[in-house]
């Protein structure tokens, strides 16, 4: 297969625990939906027991562009994309979860959108459900008390497919369980989110590792601290004039609407 040594246009993040059932249908997918895409895929396998680790480092020694990582201990998913990222040499970040549901044959769409040079993040958009009724239900709420309270212009931000500019995630603040507010947490930065319509798909094989106790309690909590963050951000704080050394006045400068990363 062919090799991208130097930086991809797009790095594909994809999170994992006991996946292994998932894992070759979905890269699979990935490389057929990016076949004209300079691409690589990072998969953090979040400590699994199943075999995951195993197919990931076989699959890899046959593709260089499959780049496995491995966690000793369960970490989570929000900590197994920070990572991630911070590894990734793409310009795009591209978020799929390991469970299949969501579809790589949207992933070009979500590329050409965010090509288009004015936006941030784009987000897909489940809007026909594969989940059972709880699930549906709970995710509906979740969002629209998400919507109200934090002006996140997402109507589904639950969903794991999403592309979003590198140098834009990695200025985020990093917490536990912040991917399931990235569009917030953008806009609070100054970036611009749009949605996309895409499929979803029910899951392959395996169970989900979220139930309602860790999606409801956690997320509530959650919700309260990017309510502070949103209130304590001063960004974008454009800058209207400069000075050069000498004491002349100096061209304006751009002004990125990205804070520096956090160390």
């Amino acid at each position: 297969m062919r090799s991208s040594l130097h930086s991809p246009l797009i790095s594909i993040l994809i999170p994992a625990k006991d996946e292994v059932g998932n894992l070759p249908c979905l890269l699979d997918e990935i490389s057929l939906a990016l076949a004209d895409v300079e691409h690589e895929v990072i998969v953090v396998d979040d400590a699994s027991t199943d075999g995951s680790w195993e197919l990931l480092t076989r699959r890899a020694a046959q593709d260089s562009r499959l780049r496995p990582m491995r966690h000793a201990c369960s970490a989570g998913q929000s900590t197994s994309v920070w990572q991630a990222a911070w590894a990734a040499r793409g310009t795009w970040l591209g978020t799929l979860d390991g469970d299949g549901q969501n579809d790589p044959a949207d992933l070009p769409a979500l590329l050409a959108r965010a090509r288009q040079g004015d936006v941030t993040l784009v987000a897909g958009h489940r809007v026909q459900r594969n989940d059972d009724w709880l699930k549906r239900v709970s995710s509906k709420i979740a969002n629209r008390v998400r919507a109200a309270l934090l002006n996140d212009a997402t109507p589904d931000t639950g969903c794991g497919l999403k592309l979003i500019r590198r140098d834009a995630f990695v200025s985020l603040p990093y917490f536990d369980h912040m991917h399931r507010f990235l569009p917030a947490l953008v806009r609070a930065q100054g970036g611009e989110c749009v949605s996309v319509p895409v499929n979803h798909r029910p899951r392959g094989s395996g169970r989900s590792h979220y139930g309602l106790n860790n999606r409801l309690w956690a997320g509530i909590v959650d919700m309260v601290g990017v309510m502070w963050l949103r209130r304590r951000s001063r960004l974008p704080a454009a800058i209207v004039d400069t000075m050069t050394p000498a004491g002349s006045p100096a061209e304006n400068p751009k002004i990125s609407t990205h804070a520096e990363p956090m160390p």
